[in-house]
């Protein structure tokens, strides 16, 4: 009897494992001789960019609060991660963004009242994806890392300069389908970046009762990715370590798992009783820390920031703030056609049946209450 085997498959080799494991400390950049060597343009941009975002923050907030939104996850104390991960992408590739994610998404380039759709109650995504190559907001956790995997993996496939970017919080990592995009990615090789804001709590679960690993980055190595921590305050190691791990992907690569610390000032959401999980104190160690005030110093202490570039920049977020408490005021007129707009290419026979069925019951409506007047 002849036992035939089957050929065991060629695994990559590493010659060094420890290349994937993060360092012993955050990447920092802010107070570090790295500072100096960083475009003096690009730090003044990235400086607008998290005075418009902590504006973003506080006014969607207000208007949460004033019933404009159903539900509002703020990004305060997160704008350097937010603002870093948008900077990095290309006008190719593509962003995979939670429902905290908001701020990304309107620096990537999205209508501040279209990003902000979804959250209001209103009706599908409220953007076009492929036009902004910004995917829907996502709600369930973790769920689009393995669609960001595979676009990457299908965008690579046709030869074409693709590289995604999935964000996810901390609570994410605790998810099945976070470790499966992993393993994918990892397996294909996928030009994706994995950008976990490591905010302190899933809701109200703090970090310590999600994992036992040394850090959210050290995953990274069971799936043969490279791991990397950074200080998610500092906005410009956020973006030095974000740009390297794109260029990386798009180099072919392959994936990183990024961990950002960083921490959530607000509440999860408009909702949430922070003060039920976490103290005074807590807050105010993590507000000492505040990215946007971290990056003011550096720019006040290296001559870069005057007052006529400080006042250009709170006035633009001024503008911005406007413009969303004008536009966010209007209640919005739902039409109930669009139940089955954009649901398939081509619409279903039920679908077409539904349609007919409800616009039929609507003129009926109109029609006894025209004639009750």
């Amino acid at each position: 009897m002849t036992v035939v085997t089957a050929a065991a498959e060629p695994r990559p080799t590493i010659a060094d494992h420890t290349t994937l494991l993060p360092g012993d400390e955050p990447v920092r950049i802010l107070g570090t001789d790295q500072a100096s060597t960083i475009d003096s343009g690009l730090v003044r941009g990235l400086y607008r960019q998290l005075v418009l975002g902590r504006r973003f923050n506080r006014q969607v907030t207000a208007l949460t609060k004033q019933g404009r939104l159903a539900v509002y996850p703020s990004t305060t104390g997160q704008e350097a991660c937010q603002v870093g991960a948008a900077a990095v992408l290309g006008p190719q590739d593509w962003l995979f963004p939670t429902y905290r994610d908001t701020l990304s998404v309107v620096l990537r380039g999205v209508d501040p009242v279209e990003t902000l759709t979804l959250l209001r109650g209103d009706w599908h995504t409220g953007y076009d994806s492929r036009v902004h190559r910004v995917a829907p907001l996502c709600t369930p956790l973790a769920t689009h890392c393995p669609h960001a995997v595979g676009l990457a993996h299908a965008a690579r496939l046709r030869g074409d300069d693709v590289v995604t970017l999935a964000l996810v919080g901390d609570g994410a990592t605790s998810e099945g389908d976070f470790h499966e995009a992993l393993n994918f990615a990892a397996v294909y090789q996928s030009p994706t970046v994995f950008f976990v804001q490591n905010n302190r709590y899933a809701i109200s679960v703090p970090l310590s009762k999600q994992t036992a690993a040394p850090s959210l980055a050290h995953k990274g190595i069971g799936y043969g990715i490279p791991g990397v921590l950074v200080d998610g305050n500092d906005v410009l190691a956020v973006h030095t370590v974000l740009t390297e791990a794109m260029e990386r992907a798009r180099a072919g690569g392959g994936p990183t798992l990024v961990e950002a610390l960083t921490y959530r000032i607000d509440a999860h959401t408009n909702a949430d009783d922070a003060t039920r999980y976490r103290t005074d104190d807590e807050v105010a160690f993590w507000q000492e820390r505040d990215p946007v005030t971290l990056l003011e110093r550096h720019l006040r202490e290296t001559g870069m920031l005057d007052s006529d570039t400080e006042r250009r920049a709170r006035d633009a977020a001024e503008e911005m703030a406007a413009d969303l408490r004008t536009r966010l005021g209007v209640d919005a007129t739902p039409d109930p056609m669009d139940l089955f707009r954009h649901v398939y290419a081509e619409q279903t026979p039920q679908l077409r049946e539904q349609q007919t069925r409800l616009a039929a019951e609507l003129a009926a409506e109109s029609e006894l209450a025209g004639g009750g007047q």
